[in-house]
């Protein structure tokens, strides 16, 4: 089965920046909702920032401000620049992505609820380290 394909991720210092890339191969980023999850040992994945397919986008509070989710369709690649790391955004990184059904919007709830449900498919996750 196809799924997204992490790249970027690596041990930085408080105060750095990393890129992390996502090849979304057969997830047109025109159609998908594309996402970016982070999860923490023992804890659920949280949603970190969306993109919908028009390119409108929207972020958690706790990284408004640091993190920047792009794509470019031309490659179906969705990007996350983060800069101002701290330690506690040390954690694995996934992409997501999900063709929401008719009607329903493309936002950081609507891809939690399809990581509860199953919707979502996944890629393997890139671990970000960042040390004080």
């Amino acid at each position: 089965q196809a799924r997204p394909v992490e790249s970027g991720g690596g041990a930085v210092q408080t105060g750095e920046s990393l890129r992390l890339s996502c090849t979304a191969a057969k997830f047109t980023t025109t159609v998908y909702c594309m996402a970016w999850f982070r999860q923490f040992p023992g804890k659920e994945r949280e949603g970190v920032a969306v993109i919908d397919p028009d390119g409108t986008t929207s972020y958690a509070d706790f990284v408004k401000g640091r993190f920047t989710i792009s794509k470019d369709n031309s490659k179906d690649t969705l990007y996350l620049a983060m800069d101002s790391l701290k330690p506690d955004d040390t954690a694995v990184y996934f992409c997501a992505a999900q063709n929401m059904p008719p009607g329903r919007p493309c936002t950081l709830a609507t891809m939690e609820y399809g990581r509860s449900q199953g919707h979502n498919y996944w890629g393997q996750g890139t671990q970000v380290t960042v040390s004080s």
